[in-house]
């Protein structure tokens, strides 16, 4: 068997891990339940893919981001590593032949949303896998404590009954010492190792900017700073309008939010990934799982909902460990305009009731039926007719499903995909029966393989072409295969997905946890308030301030900061600075001094004094500090 080291050599190409790394494999393959938490860019997939690797079995993959889990499943493929998914948008059959694979297969990686953990087909079926262990990424989204609780996510607890003797390995990048402890209780942790590294991030430099005309703040800094970036904006239309200024400014960008068509979000995302575009300005829909390290900076036009989110979003930058900027635009207006969207993100009882009754008039479903559907959803059309606003109709949905009434799920992209339900020998008579079917149906065959096994993603324009058919009847005669059982043809679709969860409720008596409403609005104001804070702080390190929030004690200031750098300022332009300055050269330039005794040549200056003095010297580049405690003029050798 093949050694951590080699596997990461093998299939990564990397020879060393990164710091915690290595520990956080060693716990999972002793069989102990571990908690990791490693900022964004911290290496977490490569926590659970490396012992996968190592062991026997599948490795089952807990994401709450469809989009995450493709992205994912498509890069281990790449690297020639067996990897399936599952979840809303996929047929019944698709989600059975994944699952065979997994049990008589040599899958190695099977990622779920949480909400499939309730289904019976999964249930049946992990009862016979072997299951090396369970993963559960974005861990945090289990706490109620968190910045982004998911209900599904304590389903996952019941995979203990399911599989007794798999460990648990929960990943995230943000979590206070509350929600530590949380995730550890919810997923009922026994033996539990946890891991944390440090939350400081080096070589990113944190500032906020007060200015009341943000958009030649945004010109000032993207002219400042080279290389590609993000604009994190509040909402769809802003991202649009702000792309369209800073091209009108002759700086390449473009918009990217969750409502733009999946293949031109694909286009924009590669061409800035590619570097071929400079900046992307999105909402926060944009950047998880995008793997691309020398993003130089990300700039948040107003301030994000809380700390964990930020700490996230502006994580983005930097990830190849040079020098990146976290910049926060930031005004006296924005408290008032996040007050109000705070409002509007925890509804009224009354208001989830109109909603769930909105949801069942729209799908015509009646009182007592629709348990265990699944529907496509237009939230455009269902609010148009309505009246209902988007934002209150997600919020709500946010509290059905955590009250068990129903499920949501993100729109994500799926390509149309075919399989033959005949075998070799029943497709040959049907050709030859059917002759005006034979020409595509051989076409099909030569331009794609394993379609007797698995559902296949095709292009139906292409295959048109291949069979001089237009394109829309060519899609008729993919129907047609589809009604007489020779095929099983599922349309591309793009759609967000609602499944209840229970029988349509009466509205009027459906039962709404006020208490629970209430408690997640009391938590998210504070986690807002601790927003407003960090941007108006002027005394605090920035950096101090994140790795505090996140009760990291004893952090030392950054010293790049904005706040670092104006303490520095101050501190030069100090009565005494130049003089310590020039008597400390003047010193130095007969040799090196033991730091410890600087003070015994300075009885003029504090020792304080002395400390900062000979920091901001090192900082500009006037001193060294030797291993060995000496300090000498950097010209010196």
């Amino acid at each position: 068997m093949q050694t951590i080291h080699e596997i990461l050599k093998q299939y990564w190409g990397f020879t060393e891990f990164r710091p915690l790394q290595q520990d956080i494999i060693e716990s999972v393959l002793q069989g102990h339940d571990t908690l990791a938490l490693l900022p964004t860019g911290g290496g977490k997939s490569i926590c659970f893919q490396v012992p996968a690797m190592h062991m026997e079995g599948v490795c089952i993959v807990i994401s709450p981001l469809i989009a995450l889990m493709k992205d994912q499943v498509e890069n281990l493929q790449k690297r020639d590593i067996k990897a399936v998914a599952i979840f809303s948008g996929m047929s019944y059959r698709e989600i059975d032949i994944a699952l065979d694979n997994c049990v008589y297969g040599d899958i190695k990686f099977l990622y779920m949303s949480p909400e499939r953990l309730s289904t019976e087909i999964v249930k049946v079926r992990l009862r016979r896998m072997q299951v090396s262990f369970v993963v559960v990424d974005e861990a945090h989204c289990i706490s109620q404590w968190g910045y982004d609780f998911r209900p599904s996510y304590l389903n996952i607890a019941s995979l203990r009954e399911l599989l007794p003797e798999a460990p648990f390995l929960a990943l995230t990048a943000t979590a206070t010492t509350e929600v530590k402890q949380d995730i550890q209780e919810k997923l009922l942790f026994k033996d539990a190792k946890v891991f944390t590294k440090s939350f400081e991030r080096k070589n990113l430099v944190y500032a906020v900017r007060k200015a009341e005309n943000k958009h030649e703040k945004l010109l000032e800094i993207i002219r400042k700073v080279p290389g590609t970036g993000i604009v994190y904006v509040r909402n769809r239309r802003e991202t649009q309008e702000l792309a369209r200024f800073l091209w009108i400014n002759k700086i390449s960008a473009d918009f990217y939010h969750a409502g733009v068509p999946t293949a031109e979000r694909f286009k924009k995302q590669n061409a800035w990934v590619n570097n071929k575009m400079r900046v992307m300005v999105c909402t926060n829909a944009f950047g998880m799982g995008i793997d691309k390290p020398d993003v130089r900076f990300v700039i948040h036009f107003e301030p994000s909902d809380s700390i964990e989110s930020y700490y996230q979003e502006a994580g983005r930058a930097g990830r190849d460990e040079k020098r990146a900027f976290a910049v926060l635009l930031y005004c006296d207006a924005d408290k008032v305009e996040m007050e109000q969207k705070q409002q509007q993100a925890f509804p009224e009882p009354e208001d989830v009731r109109a909603v769930y009754q909105a949801l069942g008039n729209y799908f015509q479903l009646a009182i007592g039926g629709g348990e265990f559907l699944t529907y496509d959803l237009d939230i455009n059309e269902l609010c148009s007719r309505y009246n209902l606003k988007a934002v209150k109709v997600l919020n709500c949905f946010k509290f059905l499903e955590k009250d068990g009434y129903l499920n949501f799920s993100e729109g994500v992209f799926m390509p149309s995909r075919i399989k033959f339900v005949v075998n070799n020998d029943e497709l040959y008579r049907f050709q030859i029966a059917n002759s005006t079917f034979d020409i595509p149906i051989k076409i099909i065959l030569r331009s794609y393989g394993n379609l007797f096994d698995n559902y296949v993603p095709i292009d139906e324009k292409l295959l048109a072409s291949r069979t001089n058919i237009n394109p829309v009847t060519y899609v008729q005669m993919l129907k047609k295969l589809d009604e007489l059982n020779i095929i099983n043809y599922l349309p591309q679709t793009d759609w967000p997905r609602v499944t209840f969860l229970t029988p349509r409720a009466d509205a009027k008596t459906m039962f709404i946890n006020k208490a629970y409403l209430d408690e997640r609005k009391k938590n998210q104001q504070q986690k807002l308030t601790a927003m407003f804070n960090y941007a108006d702080e002027t005394a605090i390190c920035r950096s101090v301030f994140i790795r505090s929030y996140f009760n990291e004690s004893n952090a030392e200031d950054c010293g790049t900061c904005d706040i670092c750098l104006e303490r520095k300022k101050q501190v030069m332009q100090s009565v005494g600075f130049e003089l310590f300055r020039n008597e400390l050269v003047t010193l130095l330039n007969n040799g090196s001094v033991f730091f410890p005794e600087i003070h015994l040549h300075f009885a003029n200056f504090s020792n304080d004094q002395i400390t900062n003095f000979v920091r901001l010297l090192i900082d500009d580049g006037t001193l060294l500090l030797s291993e060995n405690n000496h300090l000498m003029l950097s010209h010196q050798d």
